[in-house]
């Protein structure tokens, strides 16, 4: 991830969406892979989702993008869905975990 002013806005932005089937925050399950942001302001991401067989595969992006959109100084906004490395549950934080109650 880049080192950027807006970076921790748009982190904040993601860390309000909530994954649809794990009341948990896309950006704490680790379903963000990459942030660039260049020096228009245009953000990229890569993310993934929990399966391919996501229920949300098709909408997902574009509703995550939506909302980087919505941060002030943002200029534009790409999200790209891949699926390497897959995600597993060994992506999780020990937070995450414990919130969850896999610990």
């Amino acid at each position: 991830m880049l080192d950027h002013p807006l970076l921790p806005q748009v982190i904040a932005e993601l860390r309000s969406i909530f994954d649809p089937e794990i009341p948990v925050n896309i950006y704490d399950l680790n379903l963000i892979y990459e942030i660039e942001i260049d020096e228009d302001n245009f953000v990229k991401i890569q993310m993934t989702l929990t399966s391919p067989g996501c229920p949300v595969a098709q909408t997902f992006p574009g509703m995550v993008q939506d909302r980087v959109m919505n941060v002030d100084g943002v200029s534009g906004a790409s999200v790209e869905l891949v699926w390497e490395p897959p995600w597993s549950k060994d992506n999780l934080s020990d937070e995450v975990k414990l919130q969850l109650g896999m610990l």
